[in-house]
Formats: C-alpha cells, sequence, structure tokens
C-alpha cells in the first residue's frame, strides 16, 4: 500500500490530505474536511483534469485580446493540445462574454468560451 499526499485545491481551505492506495484503487482518503476534498482526491489520482484560461487576439475590437477558458475541465494530458489549437486561434470582434469560440476543442467534447465581452470599433 502506498500513501500519497495532495493539497485540495476546491476551497481556499487547502486541506492537506493524505490518500492510501494499492494497484486495485484507493483505500483510504483522510484530512478533508468537506465531501469536496474526497472527490479531489479521487478525480487526481485517476483521472486529474484541468480548466484551461488563455487569451486570443480580436480583429476589429476595441481591445486587442479577449480571455478564454474551457467551459470545463478537460484531461490533463489535452492541455499541450488545447494550447496548441488557441494558439491558431483569431476571433472577429463583437465578442460576448460566454460566446463559443471554438468547439470541441483537441477532441475533448469540451468548447472554449469567452470570459467578456470586447465591443467592435
Amino acid at each position: 500500500m502506498t500513501k500519497k499526499e495532495l493539497i485540495c485545491i476546491n476551497c481556499p481551505i487547502g486541506c492537506m490530505l493524505e490518500v492510501e492506495m494499492d494497484e486495485t484503487g484507493i483505500h483510504s482518503i483522510r484530512g478533508n474536511q468537506c465531501k469536496r476534498g474526497e472527490l479531489y482526491a479521487q478525480k487526481e489520482l485517476t483521472n486529474p483534469r484541468r480548466t484551461v484560461t488563455s487569451i486570443v487576439p480580436v480583429l476589429n475590437g476595441i481591445e486587442p485580446m479577449v480571455s478564454v477558458k474551457t467551459a470545463s475541465d478537460i484531461p490533463k494530458d489535452k492541455i499541450l493540445d488545447v494550447m496548441k489549437a488557441l494558439k491558431t486561434l483569431v476571433v472577429n470582434a463583437p465578442v460576448s462574454m460566454g460566446q463559443v469560440v471554438l468547439d470541441n476543442v483537441a477532441d475533448t467534447h469540451v468548447c472554449v468560451i469567452a470570459t467578456k465581452s470586447v465591443d467592435k470599433r
């Protein structure tokens, strides 16, 4: 049985989690002050996922860039693929907060959305 230590990132408390596991799976999780910590540890050790945030250029906008993020978390091993896709993306103004700017990014079935609005020049 191996022990892993994690710091939960689901809330500001930042609980120090201690997880006991072996090749059959997780056997115990200690140190969490809420249910979210337990769920975080399970997810992080079995299927780690992240939300990706970035910026992309805006053509004809009153601002040159717009902030974007994945609408939900994606597999951690897809982060570089998502960033490569965002590197080539350019959007046209106007852009509305919540607008989908890229659908099914890197074959994750997750879209990328604008996190602010940018009006047209």
